[in-house]
């Protein structure tokens, strides 16, 4: 399948599960976010390790209950800062009650003087995933670039952080793409490995 038309079906899906998910009532989003966070941590965090969330936007499942959890339970936190088109995101360190700025989209993020960090396990958003550990996100390939910008460097784990309702059969790859090794939803772990 040739880029363009790969590009424009991960658009077509985008739209299908953006509506999906959209048709949640809030309070159905708000209960699956504490699932997920009420469960075991799927991955073992050895001292010291740095995990990385983001702000959550629109009906984006909410993931600070779950950073929550881990920071009380001694994690060290980041969330990503947009620095530019093309590029990976930038991973700052975050405690609860830090300040945050408004970056593009007005998402919420750590200041400039944050220390940047590079994250052994990344909390991912997307838009719809498949039970192969493939995601589509929100089009620009941040996650993507960043993600194989860290196992460039290290091992890390992508763990992708969703509802139920945005699985799909079967999302189109490109050699840019980078896969999850997890999933987390309100009814499920997925797990690539054992898959």
């Amino acid at each position: 399948m040739a880029t363009s038309s790969i590009d424009e079906h991960k658009s077509e899906l985008r739209k299908a599960v953006f509506a999906r998910r959209d048709a949640l009532p809030a309070a159905e989003r708000q209960a699956a976010a504490e699932a997920i966070a009420a469960r075991p941590f799927p991955v073992a965090i050895k001292p010291g390790a740095v995990v990385s969330g983001f702000s959550p936007i629109r009906t984006e499942i909410n993931p600070l209950p779950l950073l929550r959890r881990l920071e009380a339970a001694g994690v060290k936190l980041a969330l990503p800062v947009v620095v530019g088109r093309g590029k990976p995101l930038v991973m700052r360190s975050y405690a609860f009650g830090d300040p945050l700025d408004a970056g593009v989209w007005g998402i919420r993020e750590p200041r400039a003087e944050a220390p940047q960090v590079d994250p052994d396990i990344l909390i991912v958003p997307l838009a719809a995933f498949d039970r192969s550990g493939n995601r589509i996100g929100h089009g620009a390939g941040y996650y993507d670039m960043t993600i194989n910008r860290l196992r460039s460097l290290k091992p890390v784990i992508a763990i992708g952080i969703a509802y139920a309702v945005q699985e799909v059969a079967e999302v189109p790859v490109t050699p840019r793409d980078a896969r999850l090794d997890l999933v987390l939803t309100e009814r499920d772990v997925i797990d690539f490995h054992k898959a």
